[in-house]
Parts: structure tokens; C-alpha cells; sequence
């Protein structure tokens, strides 16, 4: 074979690589996902950025910090954490607000069957997506939690549980938003919202110094209001199932009861090892 027909040969090879390489990197998410949210940041084409990101906080957690912090002292940090947690309250509340009173019909829109019609293009119908990018957004903003452990030489707070929460709910909320923005889908950012509001109040107040942690006592309440809201997601999910003409598409429903459920034996397990050992030490003594 001459090289001119090896490089005839060769060439439609080449282009058919590339042209599937394409279709499974970029084209069949960008014909599959909601047309609606491909204008966003990290949403159009694949999840790659997305778990670029994650990729990047695993490997700052795992190795990049720990290595940087190895034989330097602990970073004083309570007044940027304060600061961080103020902001954290201020956009959590403020997306409950927005999304529950003013998007969401206090919360009725998200509850039941719900299925999302990507042919709305209202001005109300944007806002909620674009409220659903800055919600998918903050979960980015999260990792600053886990570095600012780091930093703070905390690792013993850089738990299995903190990690595969960080780390697995940008990618669930990727495919949340990216598939099905809106409609029985956007319980989950409204209670989250709520529960992150009260959640990071706590973390805020608790930088405030010994003064303030007398009236700290409700911090096991903390992951009851978690795994609470693991069950409503749950429910939320399930009921779908219950109703033979919702068109909410299953896979997701599936994928919402899974994962809630996981998050809801992560947390109750570290609620019975944190708590459960406490209480049992305290009636010993």
C-alpha cells in the first residue's frame, strides 16, 4: 500500500475517533439535557468541569493540604470563617426566601408531581433556573468547609462523611439540573437552603469565642435536621411512584431515593457515634 493510500485509508479513521470521542464527550449530553441550562457555567456539554472540580478538592484535601500544612503552625482564621459564615447564612436564607415565597408558591410547586416543561422560556420560569445555577454554584463555595479544616490543622473535622458529602453532592446536583430543573426536583435546593441557613448560623456563632457556647446546646440538632430532611426528600421522591399518571421520569426518582437514603444512614450513623457514646459516657459517670 502506497503512503497516499495509507493516508487515505487512515484519514476517515481518524475523524470517526474523533467524531465519537465528541459525541460521548460533549454532543449526546448537550442533545439530552434541558436545552433551557446549556447557557450556564459547567452545563454545557458534559459533567467534565464539574468533576474536574471535585477531582481538585479530593486531591487538596487528600494531598496538596496536608502536605502544604505538614510543618507549618495552625492558621488563625476566625475572623475570615466569620465572615465566610455570614455570607453562607445571608445566600442560603435568601434562596429559601426567594425559591419558597416568591418562585415556588411556599414550597407547593415542588411537592407531588411536578414534571418540568423545558418549552417555558417566562420571565419567572428563568429566574427559578437561574436560581438553580446559583444553588448548583454553592455547592462549589462549600468546599471552602473542608479547606479551612485543613488550614486550621482540624483534620480530625475532615471526616468520611464530610468528604463523600462535599464531594458527591455537586455531581448529584449537576445531573439534578442539568436533566430536570425545576418541577417535584427543586425540593431538594429548598429544604437544603433552609437547612444550610440554620446550619451555617450555628458555624458562624460558634466563632464568637467560650462566651457564646453555653447557648450552643442545640448543635446535635444540627444532624437531626439533616437526616429529617434526607426523609422528606425521600418521601417527596416516593410518592411519585404512587401516582400512575405522573410523567416524572423515574430514573431520577430512583436516583433521588437512593442517594437521600444514603445520606440518611451516613448521618445517623455519625449521629449515634457522636451523640449516642456521649450520652452513654455521661450516664456512667
Amino acid at each position: 500500500m502506497s503512503f497516499v493510500n495509507m493516508q487515505t485509508a487512515v484519514s476517515p479513521f481518524i475523524t470517526t475517533v474523533v467524531s465519537t470521542c465528541r459525541y460521548y464527550y460533549y454532543d449526546i449530553w448537550q442533545m439530552s439535557g434541558d436545552p433551557r441550562v446549556a447557557k450556564y457555567a459547567f452545563f454545557e456539554g458534559g459533567p467534565w468541569s464539574t468533576l474536574a472540580m471535585i477531582g481538585a478538592y479530593l486531591y487538596f484535601i487528600k494531598v496538596i493540604g496536608p502536605e502544604f500544612m505538614a510543618h507549618r503552625k495552625a492558621y488563625d482564621l476566625k475572623k475570615t470563617i466569620l465572615v465566610y459564615n455570614i455570607a453562607m447564612v445571608v445566600l442560603s436564607a435568601w434562596m429559601f426566601v426567594e425559591a419558597g415565597f416568591f418562585l415556588l408558591n411556599y414550597g407547593l410547586d415542588t411537592w407531588g408531581c411536578q414534571v418540568v416543561n423545558s418549552a417555558q422560556t417566562d420571565a419567572k420560569e428563568m429566574r427559578k433556573l437561574l436560581l438553580g445555577w446559583l444553588f448548583f454554584i454553592t455547592k462549589f463555595i462549600e468546599f471552602a468547609d473542608t479547606v479551612f479544616f485543613i488550614l486550621r490543622k482540624k483534620t480530625t473535622q475532615v471526616s468520611t462523611l464530610h468528604v463523600i458529602h462535599h464531594a458527591l453532592v455537586p455531581i448529584l446536583v449537576w445531573i439534578g439540573f442539568k436533566f430536570v430543573p425545576g418541577g417535584s426536583n427543586a425540593f431538594f435546593p429548598l429544604i437544603n437552603s433552609l437547612v444550610h441557613t440554620i446550619m451555617y448560623t450555628y458555624y458562624g456563632l460558634s466563632t464568637l469565642g467560650p462566651h457564646i457556647q453555653p447557648y450552643l446546646w442545640w448543635k446535635k440538632y444540627l444532624t437531626r435536621i439533616q437526616m429529617i430532611q434526607f426523609v422528606l426528600i425521600i418521601l417527596n421522591s416516593l410518592r411519585l411512584l404512587f401516582l400512575p399518571q405522573c410523567q416524572f421520569p423515574k430514573p431520577f426518582i430512583y436516583m433521588t431515593v437512593f442517594n437521600g437514603g444514603l445520606f440518611l444512614i451516613l448521618f445517623s450513623s455519625f449521629y449515634r457515634q457522636a451523640y449516642k457514646g456521649i450520652a452513654f459516657r455521661n450516664k456512667s459517670q
